[in-house]
């Protein structure tokens, strides 16, 4: 269901008076609509960002959508959240997952373009899950980067199992933000 946003919100969005924003409504140059009653208005989402676009008003962060998504999947929390940490200074919306199970089901609702996965993880590990999402994710267009420290014969084992990238633990911020300018574009 798309965003609707009242003249206080949309006023805010764009730097103008509340009541600017009514006239803008009345005089039809941004579509919106009357709720009954008070007769408050209301603007949806899309025709929020066509008005914007239409008059070139910068449009904040929080109204752009971010298309690209990253599932990080480590049962390591800090090593999750440092990968979590290098994606949202690249601007994607993060998402983490400290086991196999929960990497499943986060990779159905969440709809990642790229998951980051360790192979060493309890309950399921790295293996299953990127058997799992090879087969239910790919025609997605998910890319899996498998970021570990089990050593050379493990991450060429995922490579050859579906993994479209490893990187070996440690690793440098600046290799993980090359694999993700490759993988993303």
């Amino acid at each position: 269901m798309e965003d609707v946003y009242t003249t206080g919100e949309v006023a805010r969005f764009t730097g103008v008076n509340f009541r600017t924003v009514i006239r803008w409504i009345e005089r039809g140059e941004l579509k919106g609509y009357k709720l009954p009653g008070r007769g408050d208005h209301r603007v949806q989402h899309s025709a929020l960002l066509a008005f914007m676009a239409k008059n070139n008003i910068p449009v904040p962060a929080e109204l752009q959508e971010t298309k690209q998504k990253v599932l990080v999947v480590d049962d390591d929390i800090a090593m999750a959240s440092a990968i979590a940490r290098i994606f949202k200074r690249l601007g994607w919306q993060v998402e983490q997952a400290h086991d196999g199970f929960e990497a499943g089901m986060l990779l159905a609702s969440f709809e990642p373009s790229i998951m980051t996965l360790d192979l060493k993880m309890p309950y399921m590990d790295g293996f299953n899950v990127l058997a799992v999402s090879r087969e239910k994710f790919k025609q997605h267009g998910l890319k899996i980067i498998v970021i570990s420290a089990q050593g050379k014969h493990e991450l060429n084992k995922a490579l050859e199992q579906g993994a479209d990238a490893v990187l070996e633990k440690p690793f440098e911020n600046e290799t993980l933000k090359q694999l993700i300018d490759k993988l993303s574009h």
